[in-house]
């Protein structure tokens, strides 16, 4: 069976993504409510109640707020660190079935190896994490405030990543609903990556075993999808990468569905189909 591969949504308000190989259904990250995913989920024709867990990123709410829902009502374990497990716990008042790793560890389920390691953003214990399948090496990076060494050497074998591209410079200076605080947060080294240090990640992850690039996390205020794309394409493009497709994600639909075969991509159908 190949693996398949579906961003749910992305973005500052949710996200999620959904992974399944023949031996599990994994969510990675829940940032919608447990109402959303069943829609989402239902677009490709999957239920919640058929999930083996979700891997948790950071508790921040647009990465968790479907978790309590999932956990307590359905049953689905989730994976996480001890700080992020028990930031979680505060925030929902409620217990929680958390299968804990080690941030830097490795663990199996079923037949995907799940690869921890630590990125700089302004959470408890937060982690990116690479998905080592039967067929392709999966990578998200979804909140970080800039690209450590760490993390560009992590993600360097995956064959598709999910990279933040959260907000371009200028648009964030010069939003007015936002207050100076918050724009030095996210133009931090640990807040979130603008278009141009997506750009720049790209260039430094970028290797013949890439084949397809999704930026997430745009910001609907300080941001917009053609200049997320034409910013990291251009850079690609110069780069030589241009083997890479490139696709921007949505907050509102999910992604297209890719199948994975033997460390290729082939892109799957879908009803509703991101920015391209």
């Amino acid at each position: 069976m190949p693996v398949r591969l579906t961003i749910l949504g992305s973005g500052s308000a949710g996200n999620c993504a959904y992974v399944e190989t023949d031996e599990v259904r994994l969510l990675i990250d829940a940032g919608f409510s447990l109402r959303q995913i069943r829609q989402r989920l239902a677009t490709i024709g999957r239920t919640p109640e058929n999930l083996t867990g979700i891997l948790i990123t950071h508790e921040h709410s647009d990465h968790v707020q479907g978790v309590l829902g999932l956990n307590t009502k359905l049953k689905i374990p989730i994976y996480c660190n001890r700080p992020t497990q028990d930031a979680m716990r505060d925030a929902c008042g409620h217990p929680l079935e958390c299968r804990l790793f080690s941030t830097g560890a490795s663990f199996e389920l079923g037949d995907v190896i799940v690869e921890t390691f630590s990125v700089p953003h302004d959470a408890q214990d937060p982690v990116g994490f690479l998905l080592q399948t039967p067929h392709a090496n999966l990578g998200f990076l979804t909140d970080l405030g800039h690209a450590t060494k760490l993390v560009i050497e992590r993600v360097r074998r995956a064959n598709v990543l999910m990279l933040e591209a959260n907000h371009d410079i200028k648009m964030l200076q010069d939003c007015p609903h936002r207050p100076w605080s918050l724009k030095q947060r996210i133009l931090s080294r640990h807040g979130h990556l603008s278009n141009e240090a997506a750009a720049e990640a790209a260039e430094q992850i970028v290797s013949a075993e890439l084949r397809h690039l999704y930026l997430g996390h745009l910001s609907s205020e300080c941001n917009r999808p053609q200049l997320a794309h034409d910013v990291v394409r251009g850079r690609l493009n110069k780069s030589g990468a241009t083997h890479v497709r490139l696709e921007v994600t949505s907050q509102k639909v999910p992604c297209s569905t890719l199948t994975l075969e033997s460390q290729a991509v082939a892109q799957g159908p879908s009803t509703t189909p991101c920015f391209t």
